[in-house]
């Protein structure tokens, strides 16, 4: 009978500290969900800078920060506010609206004055105002016109002290009072900020204002010399007519015209003919 030899092979046995090392069964942990925890942006402070909710304006909001929010010059005399409140006020926003606006204001306004003012004036300071219709109207039309040149020159003036500190480098500026004046120097981006406003807002407008002082001026010559020329006639045919013994003069008495027309109101007077 045969035999059968069974042979097993046998792994060999693991070392000692890993028959030793403890079992961990997944059941013996309780389960737990993961925590997180809260998440805080880390915030860069720099003290040389203000947040957003320091600076406020006139009303109390909040306002982006202006270039010139560190520099000493005051509020009200700073550059670009004073150019704001230029353009908003009476009548310098004139020179900044429409042409046909500013034209027709300019109209309107002279011929107000000459109507209302000049023309009484006229009529009550001239000799014999029915006789003279066309020296009272040209008086009434100078007055009108030279109160819109003393208008367009003070517009003229204020634009142009404004474009004047808009397009300079530094700032003039008061403290407290006339006797402690200031200089302030505009950083890069300020005054590149005031110089582009002054060339495309300030020179347009200084421009529109000269051409109208240009246009006030001949309308206001071509008044004046058709006055001067009647008064000239005026007084050359009274001193003919003195010279010549001549006739009365209509509005003006003289005792010689008077003894020619009238002979018998001056009886028992010497020099009667």
């Amino acid at each position: 009978m045969a035999t059968t030899a069974v042979v097993l092979h046998l792994s060999p046995r693991p070392p000692a500290a890993a028959a030793a090392a403890p079992t961990v069964s997944s059941h013996s942990i309780p389960f737990s969900r993961p925590r997180f925890l809260p998440f805080h942006p880390i915030r860069k402070t720099n003290p040389t800078t203000k947040t957003l909710s320091s600076y406020k304006n006139g009303n109390g909001s909040n306002t982006p920060p202006l270039p010139e929010t560190e520099c000493p010059v005051p509020h009200e005399q700073q550059p670009i506010n004073e150019f704001q409140s230029l353009s908003t006020s009476f009548p310098f926003s004139w020179a900044s609206g429409d042409l046909v606006e500013f034209c027709s204001r300019l109209f309107v306004t002279g011929a107000s004055f000459a109507l209302l003012i000049g023309l009484p004036v006229a009529w009550f300071g001239s000799v014999g105002p029915k006789s003279e219709p066309v020296k009272l109207i040209l008086a009434a039309v100078s007055s009108g016109i030279i109160v819109v040149t003393i208008a367009v020159l003070r517009m003229y003036l204020g634009w142009a002290y404004v474009g004047n500190r808009l397009l300079s480098a530094t700032v003039e500026y008061e403290e407290t009072g006339w006797y402690d004046g200031q200089i302030w120097v505009k950083t890069a981006e300020v005054l590149a900020r005031d110089r582009l406003l002054g060339s495309f807002s300030v020179k347009p407008v200084l421009s529109r204002l000269k051409y109208t002082l240009v246009t006030l001026a001949v309308s206001l010559l071509v008044c004046v010399l058709p006055l001067v020329t009647i008064e000239a006639s005026q007084e050359g045919s009274n001193t003919t007519s003195k010279e010549a013994g001549g006739r009365a003069i209509p509005g003006v008495y003289d005792d010689d015209s008077a003894r020619s027309f009238e002979p018998d109101a001056f009886c028992g007077e010497s020099g009667i003919l």
